[in-house]
């Protein structure tokens, strides 16, 4: 059976009882968000998507808890009618981590919208603005064989236009969008070389819009990726267009939703960060056990052998790009590890897995063990497996894991995984490529450790050196990385857009800090990120608005030398009083007393958990930690 890109092949079928879910969902209070990713995950129709997203707003109006779900108040500009996507939109951000409030402007009002300071849109302050426009709408309908040049020129100064606006007036990042270039070349094969035609017009209006998205720190989704996929001829539904103004067909709504979902999803930092590997008829055909190491199928010489192969250079071309991978097999240990070890078609080795599972405990408890050693969430992992048993097994014990469905054939496993969008990212930095080197040397210091005869041995022995600055553009793609990616030790876990982070470079107002650090085994990266802002109610008092670190540098004394960096820095600027706050989530509860152990008074606590302190700076005596401080931007290149 071919693969139907537009289908979403790679989620399973909506539940036989879906309605009564639905109904659940609307009356559902603490639970709600849980319930409403679970719901989510499956392949809807546009019907059930509207049925989800008014389930969902019932609950969100009974004021239920949407966690996991992170929230994105999302504006949509459009100059076609866009309702029957927006229907689809609720459920696929839930299945990509996302509670989304949409806010909708009138049809075709895109200048007008973006250029009113008083606008709906501006005035409701959100988080993105998703420009939706196509070719029609930048005129590029016909051929423009003299003057196509100047047309482009403004039409992209008319673009930048509206970014500028929807930034200034309501704070707000804006999401843009390729063009799907329509199927009817006037000149056929020579459409591509002629200036002016058509399809040269909207590359060359693709190729500005990802300029802009660039420059402007804008976020790109990129709907003519899409369009190809399924098919420019399926896209364009020209009775569609005639009778309602629907630029795509209809029945592309739920996976271009799904891709909105997914962009909105990495934008919040839900992306998926490890992919977990079943081994037997996953990775290769056969059962090692059974069939032994000459009776497996992988590698060239078969067109099943090469389907298998596929998968392992899809692993591997994720690892490349940051993904850590791990292996969860019911199996021999040995056994397990024979075909790494000693196949010669074999790509991936033993030295690719971060984690290596193969027992025979049931695989729900191997993915909380992976989790676990790995210092990540359930939420980040991917689990791949050709057995449908065990697909439906982890789901119902780990539901925040994803798994997609797969054919029967494996030369569709890639295909299958990567188009699924659960590695979907919107940026890619030196610690990205990092990860992978950093998560392999955490076991030669572990066992520096084991070797120290107290801490601050262990500490002496790893040779640390800090580099702590302010925000730049060199280290801003990481910034808003962490920022929005950071769960566990994240004091307020409040998110930002690159666009925002590059405001608080420039404001006098604001302190900024991002923290690098490496050691004798390597170089970890940035690893911390501080907000604080002075405060409006004192000025000599600075207020934390952000503290976040990574997990993987607990127990080094970090957090205390940054600590005494920013109190350095605060002396300096003249400010008396240092202010923090912990706003609790479902995941930070690990950081409740961050600031009490680092010798803040705690000054008051409301109701729902929050923990407001203080530090007096003059008061404050900095420990002395074996650990080198910089402070000035060293070159880096990535």
């Amino acid at each position: 059976m071919p693969f139907s890109f537009e289908k979403l092949p790679w989620l399973p079928a909506a539940p036989a009882d879906f309605a009564s879910q639905c109904k659940t969902l609307a009356s559902a209070q603490e639970d709600a968000g849980k319930l409403a990713y679970n719901l989510a995950c499956h392949a809807l129709t546009p019907n059930q998507s509207v049925s989800f997203a008014r389930a969902l707003q019932k609950a969100r109006a009974g004021a239920a808890k949407m966690s996991p779900l992170g929230n994105f108040k999302l504006g949509v500009l459009s100059s076609f009618t866009a309702d029957l996507l927006l229907d689809c939109v609720p459920a696929a951000c839930a299945r990509h981590g996302v509670f989304a409030e949409l806010v909708t402007s009138p049809y075709d009002q895109v200048f007008q919208q973006a250029l009113d300071p008083q606008s709906a849109i501006n005035k409701s302050r959100p988080d993105g603005v998703i420009v939706l426009v196509d070719h029609r709408w930048f005129k590029l309908e016909s051929p423009l064989l003299g003057g196509a040049a100047d047309h482009i020129e403004g039409c992209a100064k008319n673009l930048a236009n509206i970014v500028d606006s929807l930034r200034d007036f309501s704070g707000a990042v804006a999401i843009l969008c390729t063009i799907p270039a329509p199927p009817q070349p006037l000149f056929g094969s020579f459409d591509e070389q002629i200036a002016g035609s058509t399809r040269h017009n909207i590359m060359e209006m693709n190729r500005r819009i990802r300029e802009l998205a660039q420059r402007t720190g804008s976020y790109l989704l990129d709907l003519a990726s899409v369009a190809e996929r399924v098919g420019t001829d399926v896209w364009f539904d020209a009775v569609q267009w005639s009778a309602y103004k629907l630029p795509f067909s209809a029945t592309l709504n739920p996976i271009v939703a799904d891709h909105v979902g997914r962009l909105l999803g990495a934008i919040r930092g839900k992306a998926r960060k490890c992919l977990v590997l079943d081994l037997d008829n996953t990775c290769w055909g056969g059962v090692i056990g059974d069939d032994g190491l000459d009776g497996i199928e992988i590698g060239q010489g078969s067109a099943r052998g090469e389907a298998f192969l596929s998968v392992q250079k899809a692993a591997l071309d994720l690892r490349a790009r940051g993904i850590m991978l791990a292996v969860c097999s019911k199996n021999t240990d040995s056994v397990a590890r024979g075909p790494f070890q000693q196949h010669q078609d074999m790509l991936l080795r033993e030295n690719h897995i971060s984690v290596f599972q193969a027992n025979w405990l049931d695989k729900p408890s191997n993915i909380e063990a992976i989790a676990k050693t790995l210092n990540i969430g359930l939420d980040a992992l991917v689990f791949l497996d050709d057995n449908p048993v065990e697909r439906a097994q982890v789901r119902l014990a780990l539901p925040m894991v994803a798994v997609p469905e797969l054919p029967q054939d494996p030369n569709y496993y890639a295909r299958t995984l990567l188009a699924a969008g659960y590695f979907e990212a919107t940026t890619f930095s030196k610690e990205d490529l990092l990860r992978i080197e950093s998560y392999a040397t955490d076991a030669q210091r572990a066992e520096v450790l084991t070797k120290s005869r107290d801490l601050g041995d262990y500490l002496k022995a790893l040779d640390m050196e800090m580099a702590f600055t302010g925000f730049d553009k060199i280290g801003r793609q990481r910034i808003t990385q962490l920022i929005n990616k950071t769960n566990q030790f994240n004091l307020t876990t409040r998110r930002y857009t690159e666009a925002e982070v590059t405001a608080m470079e420039a404001d006098a107002d604001t302190y900024t800090a991002q923290v690098r650090l490496k050691d004798r085994f390597g170089d970890l990266g940035m690893i911390a990120v501080v907000i604080g802002r002075t405060a409006k109610d004192a000025a000599n008092t600075w207020d934390i608005d952000t503290w976040l670190m990574s997990c993987r540098v607990l127990g080094r004394k970090v957090e205390e030398s940054m600590l005494g960096q920013i109190v350095a820095d605060a002396r300096r600027a003249g400010i008396a009083t240092i202010r923090a706050l912990y706003i609790p989530t479902d995941k930070n509860s690990m950081v409740e007393d961050h600031y009490e152990k680092l010798g803040f008074a705690e000054t008051s606590r409301t109701d729902d958990g929050r923990r407001n302190y203080s530090l007096n700076v003059a008061n404050y005596s900095e420990e002395d930690i074996p650990l080198k401080i910089v402070r000035e931007r060293q070159e880096e290149t990535v």
